[in-house]
C-alpha cells in the first residue's frame, strides 16, 4: 500500500532500533532521509539497500511534492532524521502536513525520543513539561520565546548545540532566574553524561571547559511564588527592562510581555515611559 511511514531511529546507541523500525526500512520503495550520509551508515549496519532521497530544512514544498506525488502513484516510503524521532522539531513536520493535504496515508513506527529520554533521566519533575525544541536564531523571537517560558510552571526542555550552548544559559539566567538545570548529552552512547547543577553554574562551567555535542536542556519550572509576583505591573516592567537590555526595542517589548501578563502594552509602555523620566 502506499503510504508514509514515520520512522524512529536511534539517538545514539544502534541497538536502541527496533525490530519493526528495521522490517519497515526494508520493505519501503525508498527513504527520505534529513542526511543522506547519516542514513547510510544506519541502513549499512542493518544492511538494508534502498534508494535514499534528501529531504532537509532547505528543500521546500517542491521536494515535498515530489515525494507525495510517488507515493499516491503507487510507492511507499519512509521518512528518517539523523536521530530519533522525524517530525518532532524537525523538517518532516513539513512533509507530514502536505501529505494530509493531498490524501497521502502517514502512519507511525515510533522509537527513541531525546526529549522525553533527557526529561526521564533528569532527576527533575516529570509529571508535566513543555518541550520547547531549538530556540529561534532571531533575536527578538528568541527573547520572546524565553518571556512566555519564564512563566511556564512546568519543567522546561529545550534543544542546544555545542557553539550556542554558552550564550543561550547565559540568555535563560537573565530570563529564568538561577534554577536547577539538567544538562544531557550523548544519550545511550558510551560517553553519557547528565550534568545536574544550576543555570549559572553551568554557564561557568562550559566557559572554563568547551561543550561537545548535542545538548538537551532540562530546566525546573518557576516557582508558583514568582508566578504570583509577575503578577503585578513592577514585575511585569522588570521583564520588559530585560527585553529592552537585551536589544529589543521598548513598544516590542512590552507586547510581547503583555502576552504572558495582565497588563495591556499600552499599560506597561506608559509605565515604561513613566519610569524612564
Amino acid at each position: 500500500m502506499s503510504v508514509l511511514y514515520i520512522v524512529g531511529t536511534p539517538i545514539g546507541n544502534l541497538s536502541d532500533i527496533t525490530y519493526r523500525a528495521v522490517e519497515t526500512l526494508k520493505s519501503v520503495d525508498f527513504i527520505c532521509a534529513e542526511d543522506t550520509r547519516v542514513t547510510a551508515k544506519l541502513l549499512n549496519h542493518f544492511d538494508i539497500k534502498k534508494p535514499l532521497v534528501s529531504y532537509h530544512e532547505h528543500s521546500g514544498e517542491r521536494a515535498a511534492r515530489s515525494i507525495c506525488e510517488r507515493i499516491l502513484a503507487g510507492e511507499s516510503a519512509a521518512i528518517v532524521t539523523d536521530a530519533g524521532m522525524p517530525c518532532i522539531s524537525d523538517p518532516g513536520e513539513g512533509l507530514v502536513k502536505l501529505c494530509y493535504e493531498l490524501g497521502v496515508k502517514v502512519t507511525v513506527v515510533p522509537g527513541a525520543v531525546a526529549c522525553a529520554s533527557a526529561l526521564a533521566i533528569s532527576g527533575l519533575d516529570t509529571r508535566h513539561f513543555s518541550f520547547e525544541g531549538f530556540l529561534p536564531v532571531e533575536k527578538r523571537e528568541r527573547q520572546a520565546q524565553l518571556a512566555r517560558a519564564a512563566r511556564y510552571e512546568n519543567t522546561l526542555i529545550f534543544y542546544e548545540a555545542p557553539h550556542k550552548l554558552i550564550t543561550t544559559l547565559e540568555d535563560m539566567l537573565t530570563y529564568f532566574g538561577d534554577r536547577k538545570i539538567s544538562l544531557c548529552r550523548e544519550l545511550t552512547k558510551i560517553h553519557e553524561e547528565v550534568f545536574r547543577t544550576t543555570i549559572s553554574a553551568a554557564a561557568e562551567h562550559y566557559k572554563a571547559n568547551s561543550p561537545k555535542g548535542e545538548f538537551v536542556l532540562v530546566i525546573e519550572g518557576a516557582a508558583e511564588q514568582a508566578q504570583e509576583g509577575a503578577a503585578t505591573i513592577d514585575d511585569a516592567l522588570s521583564q520588559v527592562e530585560a527585553l529592552v537590555t537585551n536589544g529589543m526595542r521598548a513598544a516590542d517589548a512590552c507586547r510581547e510581555i503583555a502576552k504572558v501578563t495582565p497588563y495591556s502594552k499600552g499599560e506597561l509602555y506608559s509605565k515604561y515611559l513613566e519610569v524612564r523620566k
